[in-house]
């Protein structure tokens, strides 16, 4: 071996220490580069170095203090291969470094300076890993901390969308744009972001996981600030500006004036009615706007469309007057009428009055629904209070002078039962043309308590005309009136003394009613059912049974015939009077003579109970 400088002596040492572990003589592991590079030394295969054991042991830890495993390195190109490259880093032995991690591997040449990444300083072959990929990754890595550091502005390119944001190339390296940072406005279509490169500050870097986060915003925002000052230094009221919408909501629309955003509520987007915004504007339109208020402390700045146009009553007079014919459509239904919009701000009411000359309408939506278009007459204008009445039976000429003719007093018709209510039934003429039978009309002889007992709704009626009030549009009927009043014959059939039955048809509280013949109804008071007193009277006396009666009280106005059964056994045979009481077995009812007097038998226990019961 030939003679070696001194300076050189450390050099070919860590040559010595790359090869000497392929040396057959040692016998030490060859596992071990350390050890057979020592042993070559004491062998005597290194005579010419001028160092002992104890030297080459120093030297050997040196080089190993000053290569640590995840640092970067200046190295030299030793060779160039199919498949890797050998770098030299002053280390004991050659590093190893993938070809694929070189871009332009191929001009490489020995000798050439490169940095790499010490990944690991020994492998399980012994071999010490190298990356290039790394090296040049922890370049860009200390770059972005710069940039991080001086929160200098940089452009990326958006490679593509993920879940919460966008993914961007900054610098060679992937980081993570958030959808929330990417615009002062809701981003709607990330899509179209796509590809786009735009100018961003690094916002957060994480160490451990080398993770990078980047703001679009953050630049928009800035540049909003001072246009944000400008804006609110010249606000004052009444100032057309123009905006972007940024947002809808139920109760109006946030404009974009150009880093402040101000509100349109809903009742000043139009003059005319407005269920949603939605209906005036949609999102990113832009729009002129009137500032109608600013709250300079709360930085609130309200704002209206509908005020940049004219309030369309100013013109009201030129276009309507009474009697004009309008077109329009049902846009609200309460109690009492419906509104109608014949226009963009100008509604008029249509009452229920006035829906139908004939039709007693209970409310709006018998006639009209919302939305439909309908055709009115003007009736009246109130410019001052803005109110505006409408008619839709005016379309039509007013039939009841028609009906008058149509319908004279005491003419006879048929009808239809098209309603039912407590006082009375409602009878169908003709469609739209109802007349009331009230209740006491129904019937000469039958005491009805509701309508429901004599008709049923869908019958057909025979009815007559009692009376037409045009001013109310009311037309009273009869139906009881079509037959003569047979009470000038109950006068003389049922008068008082006269003996009859009765049919019970219903029993009350205060006694029994009962149907007589021809069909008139009589009462019978509890008090006259027996001679004993009735304290339950259902116990003995039920629907349908007939009784022996004789009247006791008639009363043609009111049209009431009251009986008796009392009366009826009085001075009767004991036959006639115990056939009764076996059919209704009231309590004691024997122990009374046929004048109704108490019998020689009875106690005063049983005159007690014969006392009448209270309210008889």
């Amino acid at each position: 071996m030939s003679e070696t400088t001194p300076s050189s002596q450390e050099d070919l040492t860590m040559e010595v220490v790359a090869s000497a572990a392929a040396s057959p003589d040692v016998a030490e592991e060859r596992t071990s580069p350390k050890r057979t590079a020592m042993a070559a030394i004491l062998a005597g295969e290194l005579d010419n170095v001028s160092m002992d054991a104890s030297d080459f042991e120093a030297l050997y830890e040196r080089t190993l203090s000053k290569v640590k495993e995840d640092e970067m390195v200046h190295g030299r190109v030793v060779s160039v291969t199919r498949d890797e490259i050998l770098v030299d880093i002053g280390f004991k032995s050659l590093g190893v470094v993938p070809r694929t991690e070189f871009v332009g591997a191929e001009l490489l040449t020995p000798g050439d300076q490169v940095d790499v990444f010490v990944e690991k300083i020994e492998d399980a072959d012994g071999r010490l890993i190298l990356s290039r990929r790394r090296a040049d990754f922890m370049k860009t890595w200390e770059d972005i901390l710069k940039l991080h550091d001086t929160q200098q502005v940089v452009p990326v390119r958006i490679l593509r969308r993920i879940k919460g944001g966008m993914v961007v190339d900054l610098l060679g390296i992937e980081a993570f744009l958030p959808g929330s940072q990417i615009d002062v406005r809701p981003v709607r279509d990330f899509d179209a972001w796509v590809t786009r490169t735009i100018d961003v500050r690094v916002v957060k870097v994480n160490h451990p996981s080398e993770n990078v986060v980047v703001s679009h915003k953050v630049l928009l925002e800035e540049q909003l600030s001072e246009q944000r000052g400008k804006i609110l230094g010249t606000l004052e009221k009444g100032l057309v500006l123009e905006g972007t919408v940024k947002a809808i909501s139920d109760f109006g629309v946030f404009v974009d004036l150009g880093g402040v955003d101000g509100l349109v509520h809903i009742t000043d987007l139009s003059w005319g009615r407005v269920t949603h915004p939605s209906e005036i504007v949609q999102l990113d339109q832009t729009v002129k706007v009137v500032v109608l208020d600013f709250d300079e402390n709360k930085k609130r700045i309200s704002l209206g469309m509908k005020q940049l146009t004219p309030h369309p009553w100013d013109q009201i007079g030129e276009k309507y007057e009474p009697g004009t014919r309008v077109k329009g459509k049902v846009v609200s239904l309460t109690d009492y009428g419906a509104f109608i919009e014949i226009e963009k701000g100008v509604e008029g009411l249509i009452h229920i009055s006035e829906m139908s000359w004939t039709q007693h309408v209970k409310h709006p939506s018998q006639v009209v629904s919302l939305g439909q278009q309908i055709e009115a007459v003007v009736l009246n204008i109130d410019k001052n209070d803005r109110k505006l009445a409408l008619g839709m039976k005016q379309l039509d000429p007013d039939p009841w002078s028609d009906l008058m003719m149509k319908y004279p007093m005491n003419s006879v018709h048929k009808g239809t039962v098209r309603n039912l209510t407590n006082f009375g039934v409602f009878v169908e003429l003709e469609p739209g043309v109802d007349g009331l039978v009230h209740i006491s009309d129904l019937s000469w002889t039958k005491k009805i308590r509701h309508p429901g007992e004599f008709v049923k709704k869908g019958d057909v009626l025979d009815v007559i005309v009692l009376s037409i009030d045009s001013e109310h549009r009311r037309i009273s009927l009869g139906h009881k009136q079509i037959s003569e009043n047979p009470w000038d014959i109950f006068e003389n059939q049922f008068s008082i003394g006269k003996e009859t039955e009765g049919k019970i048809v219903r029993i009350i509280d205060k006694g029994v009613i009962v149907e007589l013949p021809e069909g008139v109804d009589g009462f019978v008071p509890v008090s006259q059912l027996s001679f004993a007193p009735v304290r339950v009277i259902a116990d003995y006396f039920v629907p349908d049974q007939v009784l022996p009666l004789k009247v006791v009280e008639f009363d043609k106005e009111q049209k009431k015939i009251v009986l008796s059964a009392v009366e009826f056994l009085r001075g009767k045979s004991a036959d006639v009077i115990a056939t009764y009481n076996t059919n209704h077995p009231v309590p004691n009812a024997d122990k009374y003579n046929e004048d109704g007097s108490a019998s020689a038998t009875t106690s005063i226990e049983d005159l007690e109970e014969s006392e009448p019961v209270s309210g008889e």
